[in-house]
């Protein structure tokens, strides 16, 4: 959704650049099969002076595929239902995902301006030697309009922390 947003104000700052910047009344244009598109002549217009603009440019039309935010969850060595792989569709909820409903609100609540909730761990931060086991996750697919391309162990208390912090989008492994 925000990449159409974004396409919308692009399209619309292009056609606002090419439009004429004269404050005569301008003549109707003739049917557009009778006159070339092609761009105004820039500086004032004479009355009397037929001008040519180009076609006003408008976003591809939306397509099932690009409507929302869409994630795929592969989670291996977690135990029982929880190994598998996932699709997640959030703004409408939907896929494959046990809980579909519930991950879409924690992302949500996750996405604020200039934090990745799928960010890793900062190099050089002190984490605790807590292991939680041998699970690992993969999500890849687009949140918020970025690509996502991320990978989640429980190998010490810092990566235990970020994947807690996405559960339900990751299963529940903890006490």
């Amino acid at each position: 959704m925000l990449h159409r947003i974004v396409l919308t104000a692009a399209a619309s700052a292009a056609a606002l650049s090419t439009a004429p910047t004269a404050s005569a009344a301008v003549p109707a244009v003739p049917a557009a099969s009778a006159v070339p598109a092609v761009a105004s002549a820039p500086g004032p217009v004479s009355h009397g002076t037929p001008v040519h603009v180009r076609p006003v440019l408008m976003p591809p039309p939306a397509r099932d595929e690009d409507s929302g935010d869409r994630l795929t969850v592969t989670v291996h060595g977690a135990g029982g239902d929880a190994d598998g792989t996932y699709e997640l569709r959030c703004h409408p909820s939907g896929g494959s995902h046990p809980d579909a409903a519930e991950a879409c609100a924690e992302l949500d609540r996750n996405t604020t301006w200039g934090k990745d909730p799928f960010a890793p761990v900062p190099p050089g931060t002190m984490c605790t030697m807590l292991y939680g086991g041998p699970a690992t996750a993969h999500v890849t697919g687009t949140w918020a309009g970025r690509p996502v391309d991320a990978r989640f162990d429980r190998t010490d208390g810092c990566e235990i922390a970020r994947w807690d912090g996405l559960v339900p989008l990751l299963p529940s492994l903890g006490p």
